[in-house]
């Protein structure tokens, strides 16, 4: 059978090959025929929940077998599943899954205090289920809740437009926004980069990065589809990637460049083999020229780079293999996000009239392709502000196509921070510093750091008669939002630039953080 929906992949699998390893989870493996087996009851407990087609469903956990088991068991009655970033404060978790409307919340055991700060605040929840053991006895234990239910085949089909997953971008105005990407957005990205992923009848696929991220839920997919192996880490660590890709004959990875950085700084590697790497897939964030051929020289095998958002499921702009050659003729394309993918087309605008602008001057990269998202979730404005007449996406950045159609990243048009492959987006923590009493007002952005590529900064005006401190500052965000959208500086000015019509010159406030690079992002 053709594979067109995520639940046709487990169908498919189940029934071909039942035996092989879809998931390697530390000491437990679990085959296709497994999750084939698991996804049936998973997907008749949600209808005995009463969860239809194009229902949401949340999942809060880190990296466990149980979100396959999500994954495939939401696709089995056409619902939606909604990963939740489990690194972010439990309001802005609330919100994410009050805004999908699940009823059904699965949450992982270590997450329980965080569940607890955000029960209060839930809204549409019904039903909770713990990954684990709850001590309290209010959430059914997910190993329970699975057994009991029947192992048929619901049967339930979906169409290429029906919604799959949705991801969750936070927004400029600090409202997170569900990105709804389709069955036919997945397998448009599955289309376009299979051919040079190359994946193998002895392929072994890892999986670092979260999967509440497009980075590791949609590349989880990626190696499943391709009915292999896929050795599935819990936590970005890296000295374990260092020990899992010769202990797995690992293949194909991706890894965001904070994440190859640090793999790089490892002990002893040197030492390690990794003589079985096919195919190393890097991207959300910029990388150093300087770190992208030390890891080009270091693992082996062959690099591409996928410049994409979360509204166009990941990448969709590719750098291949050929262009990651730092002695050869065109070793400037190292500093290229690529040219576009197979059904992929490129534009570079004037951000103000959308008129293409000439070759090799700077304006807002726009892409039209399959792999646009449907649109975010309950939000029509925002959708039509993003997705412009004709199908062209804004992916707010700024940068400009060369003569021969290769895409660079020059800068951003909106203001979100990237920092070790993280989007935070400055409004949403300039509103939770704007509450400080000591606070008379607030900018945030982006500066350069070695170690995360980029950190937020925070520029302070004390209120009249304040003395407060960078430290009460950074402690004072750590409280209401995620660790790693906190400040981790902080200057203090006695006024924020602004234009005539009141906005914060945010260029103005970075430029002396950039001075003598080349590009103002890291």
């Amino acid at each position: 059978m053709a594979i067109r929906t995520v639940a046709d992949i487990i169908r498919e699998h189940g029934r071909a090959r039942p035996d092989v390893a879809a998931v390697i989870y530390g000491e437990r493996t679990l085959t296709y025929g497994d999750f084939d087996d698991r996804s049936n009851r998973f997907a008749n407990g949600l209808a005995a929940e009463g969860v239809g087609p194009q229902d949401r469903v949340a999942y809060l956990d880190r990296n466990a077998p149980e979100f396959v088991d999500a994954m495939f068991g939401a696709a089995k009655v056409a619902a939606v599943l909604c990963p939740v970033n489990w690194r972010l404060a439990p309001p802005e978790a609330a919100f994410i899954v009050n805004d999908s409307e699940a009823t059904v919340l699965v949450v992982g055991e270590e997450l329980l205090p965080m569940l607890d700060a955000m029960a209060p605040e839930l809204t549409t929840v019904k039903k909770t289920i713990v990954v684990g053991d709850d001590p309290s006895g209010r959430c059914e234990r997910y190993d329970d809740w699975l057994a009991r239910q029947a192992t048929t085949d619901p049967g339930a089909t979906s169409t290429p437009d029906d919604v799959s997953l949705q991801f969750y971008s936070s927004g400029t105005t600090g409202r997170p926004k569900g990105v709804m990407l389709t069955n036919g957005n997945l397998f448009a990205g599955v289309d376009a980069n299979n051919t040079s992923l190359r994946f193998g009848a002895d392929s072994v696929n890892l999986v670092v990065m979260p999967t509440f991220h497009v980075a590791g839920g949609a590349w989880a997919l990626m190696g499943l589809y391709n009915g292999v192996p896929n050795v599935l880490m819990r936590d970005v660590d890296p000295a374990a990637i260092v020990r899992v890709i010769p202990e797995y004959g690992v293949t194909h990875t991706v890894l965001v460049p904070a994440v190859i950085q640090f793999v790089l700084m490892v002990p002893g590697l040197d030492e390690a083999d990794f003589s079985s790497m096919d195919v190393l897939v890097y991207g959300a964030s910029p990388i150093s020229e300087e770190i992208l051929t030390k890891a080009i020289r270091t693992f082996g095998c062959d690099f591409l780079q996928a410049y994409g958002m979360t509204e166009t499921t990941g990448g969709c702009v590719l750098l291949p293999p050929e262009d990651h050659d730092p002695d050869g003729p065109n070793a400037h394309r190292l500093r290229a996000a690529g040219k576009p993918g197979p059904n992929t087309e490129v534009r570079v605008v004037d951000a103000a009239t959308f008129e293409d602008v000439p070759t090799g001057e700077v304006g807002e990269i726009v892409i039209r392709s399959p792999q646009n998202m449907k649109g975010y979730w309950h939000m029509p404005e925002a959708t039509a502000e993003t997705i412009l007449e004709g199908g062209w996406l804004r992916t707010g950045d700024a940068g400009y196509l060369d003569a021969d159609g290769y895409v660079y990243i020059h800068d951003r048009v909106k203001d979100m921070i990237i920092s070790g492959g993280e989007n935070v987006y400055p409004a949403e923590v300039e509103n939770a510093l704007m509450a400080h009493p000591d606070v008379a007002d607030v900018a945030v952005i982006g500066v350069p750091d070695e170690r995360w590529g980029e950190t937020p900064k925070a520029i302070v005006v004390r209120a009249p008669g304040s003395d407060v401190s960078a430290e009460d500052v950074i402690s004072f965000a750590r409280g209401r939002v995620a660790h790693y959208k906190c400040p981790t500086s902080v200057d203090f000015v006695d006024a924020l630039p602004r234009n005539p019509s009141g906005k914060v010159l945010k260029k103005d406030l970075r430029a002396p953080y950039w001075e003598g690079r080349e590009r103002a992002v890291n």
